[in-house]
Order: C-alpha cells, then sequence, then structure tokens
C-alpha cells in the first residue's frame, strides 16, 4: 500500500485569519497525534518514520485530558451498569440480543469509523487530492455485499461468531479451529497497530512513559470487556460514534462556512493554494499499477465481511430484520462520515498549506502529514476544539479495541473451548469464565505486543488484518451460506490456503521485505497480497471440495436445503417469531 509523502509548503492562505495560537508546546503536543495513530493505523503509512524524533515526553495537554477523563468516567459508569446486566452466555457475547437496529447500526459505525478512516483518509486527501478517497471507497462499498449476501443469513443461523455459520453443516472440530485461527490472526494484527497508537497518544497527552501509557490503555479494555461484556462495548462504541459525527461535523461544516457553503469554490482554493496544482482533482496519484489497485480493493471490499468484530455485531439483535436495519444505519453513518473525511482533507489543504503556526522550519507540517485533521481542528475551533479532537482520536481506538478484544475472547472461549475442547460439553458459567480469562490474556499480550512494536512498522497490519479476513474468513462464510458442494476438507483447505497465502504474501512483500526488514527487492512484487491469496482460497475450496467423495461429504451436501432455507426465511432461528 502506498507511503503518504511529507506535504511541503506552498505559497497561500486560509480564506480568513486563523485562530490565535495559544501555546507552542501544547499545539505540538496534540497535533503530533495524528501523526502518531495515523501512522499505526493507516495502512502503508511508516510508523518508525512518523515517531521519529517524537519520542521524548511532551507538555501536558490539559484540555485533552479533561475531554479524555471525561469520556474514561462515562464509558465506566456504562461497565458499572452493563456488567450489572450481564449474566448469561447471550449476555456477554451478544448483549442479550436486545440491541435495536439503530443502535446496533451506531455501534457497528463506531467500530468501523478508526482513527485510520479519521486521520488516514483526511492526510491521504490532503496530500493527494482526490485520489486519497481510494481507501473510503474501498472500504464503504463493503457494506452493501453485507447488506445483500451476509447480515440476515448471519443471524438467522449463528449465535455468537461467525464460526457457528461456517460449521452450521460441516464438521465441528475443524471449521472451528480454522475460524478461530482466522480470527485471532486478524485480531493480533489489529489489536497490535491499535494499541501503539494509544500508548503514543496517552504518553503524549499526560507525558507519561510509553510503559506505562500501555499499561493503562490495556487496564482500560480489559475492564470495558471483562466485566461489562458486549453489552458494556456496544454503548462504548455508540458514546464515540456520535462524538466522532459531532466533530467531524463541526469541522465539514465551519470549512464550509467560509465558501458560502460552495463545494465549487472549496476546490477551486485547494487548487490554487496546492503545490500539485490541478494535478489533486485527477486519479492515479497514489496507486498507477492496476494489479495493485485491484488487489487492494478486492481487501478493503471483501476484507470488511470478513472481520469477527464486525460479524459479531448482527447477532446482538433480536431478528433478521433488526440485522438488515443495522447494515442500513451504519452503511448511511459511515457514507456520511466518508463525505465529512473528504471536505476536512480538502480543507486542511486551504487552512494549513503556506501557515507558520502549523508548518515546521523544514517546510512540511508539524509532526508529520497525518496530523492535518488534529491541526485543522486547531484551525477552525481553537485550543479546546482540539482537545476535544485529540481525545475522540483516543475514544476512536479504544472502541476499536474493545471490539477486537471481545472477538477474539469469543473465539477462544466459544469456538476452541466449549465447541472444539469440550466438544459442546459445557455449561454457560464456565464458558463465560474462560470468556473473561481470554479477556485479560488477550489484554496483557496486546500491552506486551504494543511495547514491543513501539517503535517499528506496524501499520502494514491493518492491511494485512483485511486481506487475512478477506482470503481466510470471507470465502468461508460465502460459500458456506450459497454453495452446496461445499466440504469440511474443503473449507478447511482452502481457508488455511488463503491464510497462509495471505501473511506469506505480505511478509514477503515490498512494505514488510524491504521497508522493515531492509532487503533491497521484495520476492512477492505486491504490497497487498488480497487478489492472490483470496483466488487461492476459493480455488482450493472448489477443489478439494468437489474432489472430496466420502459418505461425510454427501451428508453436508444434503443438509444444505435444510441450512438454505433458515438462512432465508429464519425458521429454527432465535427470533424468528419476531421476524
Amino acid at each position: 500500500m502506498p507511503a503518504l509523502p511529507m506535504m511541503h509548503a506552498a505559497a497561500g492562505t486560509g480564506p480568513r485569519t486563523l485562530p490565535a495560537v495559544a501555546g507552542t508546546l501544547v499545539r505540538a503536543a496534540a497535533g503530533t497525534v495524528a501523526a502518531l495513530v495515523g501512522a499505526a493505523l493507516l495502512p502503508g503509512t511508516a510508523l518508525a518514520d512518523a515517531i521519529a524524533g517524537q519520542t521524548e515526553l511532551q507538555a501536558t495537554n490539559w484540555h485533552a485530558i479533561s475531554m479524555f477523563l471525561v469520556f474514561v468516567a462515562l464509558t465506566l459508569g456504562v461497565t458499572y451498569w452493563a456488567a450489572r446486566r450481564t449474566k448469561s452466555a447471550k449476555d456477554f457475547y451478544a448483549a442479550g440480543g436486545g440491541i435495536t437496529g439503530f443502535q446496533n447500526g451506531l455501534a457497528i459505525a463506531g467500530d468501523y469509523m478508526s482513527a485510520a478512516s479519521f486521520l488516514g483518509i483526511s492526510a491521504l486527501v490532503f496530500t493527494s487530492g482526490f485520489d486519497g478517497l481510494i481507501y473510503s471507497i474501498g472500504w464503504l462499498v463493503g457494506w452493501p455485499i453485507i447488506l445483500f449476501l451476509i447480515a440476515e443469513q448471519l443471524r438467522n443461523l449463528g449465535k455468537y461468531t461467525f464460526a457457528d455459520v461456517a460449521s452450521y453443516r460441516l464438521q465441528q472440530t475443524p471449521v472451528r479451529t480454522l475460524s478461530a485461527c482466522g480470527s485471532l490472526v486478524t485480531v493480533a494484527f489489529y489489536l497490535i497497530a491499535q494499541m501503539v497508537g494509544a500508548g503514543q497518544l496517552i504518553k503524549l497527552l499526560f507525558g507519561w512513559e510509553y510503559w506505562v501509557a500501555e499499561v493503562v490503555v490495556g487496564v482500560l479494555i480489559i475492564g470495558y470487556v471483562t466485566f461489562g461484556g458486549m453489552l458494556a462495548t456496544t454503548w462504548v462504541q455508540i458514546i464515540k460514534a456520535v462524538m466522532l459525527l459531532s466533530g467531524a461535523t463541526f469541522m465539514a461544516v465551519a470549512v464550509l462556512f467560509a465558501f458560502g457553503f460552495s463545494p465549487e469554490a472549496m476546490f477551486q482554493k485547494a487548487v490554487e493554494v496546492h503545490p500539485k496544482g490541478t494535478s489533486i482533482m485527477e486519479p492515479g496519484a497514489l496507486i498507477k499499477d492496476p494489479v495493485s489497485a485491484i488487489s487492494l480493493g478486492l481487501a478493503l471490499m471483501f476484507g470488511t465481511a470478513g472481520l469477527p468484530h464486525i460479524l459479531m455485531r448482527f447477532f446482538t439483535v433480536a431478528d433478521a430484520k433488526e440485522a438488515r436495519k443495522s447494515v442500513f444505519y451504519a452503511t448511511g453513518f459511515i457514507g456520511y462520515f466518508y463525505i465529512l473525511t473528504f471536505i476536512i482533507g480538502f480543507g486542511a489543504i486551504i487552512y494549513l498549506t503556506g501557515n507558520p503556526a502549523y508548518v515546521d522550519p523544514a517546510g512540511g507540517l508539524i509532526g508529520g502529514g497525518n496530523m492535518a485533521a488534529i491541526h485543522l481542528s486547531d484551525a477552525v475551533g481553537g485550543d479546546y476544539f482540539k482537545g476535544f479532537i485529540s481525545a475522540v482520536a483516543f475514544a476512536t481506538i479504544l472502541a476499536v479495541v474493545s471490539g477486537l478484544t471481545l472477538a477474539g475472547a469469543s473465539a477462544v472461549s466459544h469456538d476452541l473451548y466449549a465447541s472444539v475442547f469440550r466438544r459442546g460439553r459445557v455449561n454457560e458459567r464456565d464458558e463465560i469464565r474462560v470468556s473473561r480469562i481470554a479477556t485479560v490474556a488477550l489484554g496483557i499480550v496486546a500491552i506486551l505486543l504494543g511495547i514491543t512494536f513501539e517503535k517499528q512498522n506496524v501499520a502494514y497490519m491493518v492491511g494485512l488484518a483485511f486481506a487475512v479476513a478477506a482470503s481466510a474468513n470471507f470465502p468461508i462464510i460465502l460459500l458456506s451460506m450459497y454453495w452446496s458442494r461445499l466440504t469440511t476438507r474443503g473449507a478447511v483447505v482452502g481457508g488455511f490456503l488463503g491464510l497462509v497465502s495471505a501473511v506469506v504474501g505480505v511478509i514477503l512483500g515490498p512494505v514488510v521485505w524491504v521497508k522493515v526488514l531492509g532487503n533491497a527487492t521484495p520476492i512477492f512484487p505486491y504490497e497487498n497480497p488480497a487478489l492472490f491469496s483470496m483466488s487461492l482460497a476459493f480455488l482450493g475450496t472448489w477443489l478439494f471440495s468437489v474432489t472430496d467423495r466420502s459418505a461425510v461429504a454427501r451428508a453436508e451436501e444434503q443438509a444444505y436445503a435444510a441450512q438454505f432455507v433458515r438462512s432465508q426465511t429464519g425458521l429454527g432461528a432465535e427470533g424468528a417469531a419476531a421476524h
């Protein structure tokens, strides 16, 4: 995936006088947030470069800290409330199935609108103009796929995780093992990037040592998930989504207000001040290779439909009808948000380019190219609004990590412990206990990984997470619901082919083999392997299914008709009466 170039100063000023600067150190501390978080989360950004020279402790940003403490206090209160209502496994994994479609849609949006979206896409637009939309379009297009192919069927067939669906008519042990491996690998790569970003953010806000910041973040996550389960996680995501949408809306409205709400006037001014001129309105600046463009698009589109922490959200609603509503609302919120990031990116071009308050002596933006949104928040709203946006960036990470941790814990407790090791002979109390133990273990692992990868380039792990989800999880989910010939052997072989090839492709590609390991040339020439790993997964699944002549395979094929009826109608599923 493409690296973000550093934006250099160019002649030009904003349409009005920018607010006065209230303290250089405060600006540097809060402003650097976007560089660090964006570098940790945006695919293709070198984290090591972004944090070079930023490892020293910064002045405390009291504006952001006050907003941060309010958010933490509010979410801890929600966790206490949720803990008193979390009694059963269904409560812990699926919030008791009592979340409405609107609430779940907002929570899905909160889970999905990561700091990579907010800070990363606006930074891409700031540096590359029109081409910065490539990620937002790819991530958004994945939602119609979920709406029409997965959401309703998933809710009708599953209980707590997507492994319930994949193993519905196949052998439990091998398929759940595959699904759990795909989930845990995806969660691990996501967690590393999120934890590094969160640790750097807390370090800058409070002036703490990095390892202390990592421990604080890890303890908060463990508390949210262990005690509150899915109910607490859901409301943390809803609160974060409201905060993020509100802050981004204010920024976008402030930018458009200066131009009489005329996008044409805004684009014209951006072209005038940007050093690339009219070329920022042309496509092709980020990815010129067709194979890379297709591979990246496949990862972003189909990876969304294979993310375990997103798929888990469809089990929190009462029935398939509410699941459809969830996707409808989530698509609306996410689409609206991506429009805002586009405006924010062009607003950053206008307000920040050539402005000495935000440009360092070398001619680049203070803290790096990924801090455009944070600097813009200062330009249009001053220090307190900048503090609010910094707190929103942390809330974004906290909400995403909570969802990831719960997805990983459920894979361990529900899929591996209850279904594989105990073969279903387990009571709910034991399963919840194992899930809470897994949550603590995952939290400790996340802290250790965050500390270990403090100064490493871990941004590629987000792209790898999408590639793994698109290659290992999505093909098996899709084929298990729509192809009668799928067998256990085909699913396991194809799934592991996709999983292994995606991981190997990224490691041997330019991002890791060259930029991280320092080799001269990559063994695998493309930065995103999804085109090849997805193809291998589908091909392997098809080949090893159609050549399976065993009696077990015939029985699995005969069971498909009943599964298809239930997936389409909900007959026999929980909430079928409501449906």
